[in-house]
């Protein structure tokens, strides 16, 4: 029987998603750069839209649409990290670390506010917490 202590699963959790995460500054320069190969696309694991962009690189078009799309890589990054948090967290069967948190020290949300759907009054549809209008009817909320 072995004695090493259990690893704790949060600190397995930050060092895993070290190693997948990917940095937004990274993926702009990629793009603006290396677009017409399809750089940005590889290095968020996007295969086929790499492939894609060097079979057609010849072209010029795969650069004019690197160009544009490093307008949108910090979100696409940003998504390809949060994926890969909520994956690595449920591999581990642990909450994603620090989400649900107030940011800057603000006043803690309550759970129960977080996940508790809105019911419209005149419709009874149940929509999105933290949404103004009913998505059915179009009532305020």
């Amino acid at each position: 029987m072995s004695t090493a202590p259990m690893p704790n699963p949060e600190a397995v959790f930050y060092q895993q998603y070290g190693a997948a995460r990917r940095d937004e500054v990274v993926g702009i320069l990629l793009a603006l750069f290396l677009g017409t190969f399809g750089v940005h696309h590889f290095y968020l694991r996007r295969m086929g839209l790499g492939v894609l962009y060097c079979l057609f690189c010849w072209t010029g078009i795969p650069a004019i649409l690197g160009v544009i799309e490093c307008f949108f890589m910090p979100g696409r990054v940003r998504e390809f990290n949060a994926i890969q948090a909520a994956t690595i967290a449920a591999t581990l069967g642990i909450p994603v670390p620090g989400w649900g948190q107030p940011l800057n020290g603000a006043a803690p949300i309550p759970p129960q506010t977080v996940f508790t759907p809105a019911v419209c009054r005149r419709c009874q549809a149940s929509n999105p917490a933290g949404s103004r209008f009913c998505a059915g009817c179009g009532n305020p909320l």
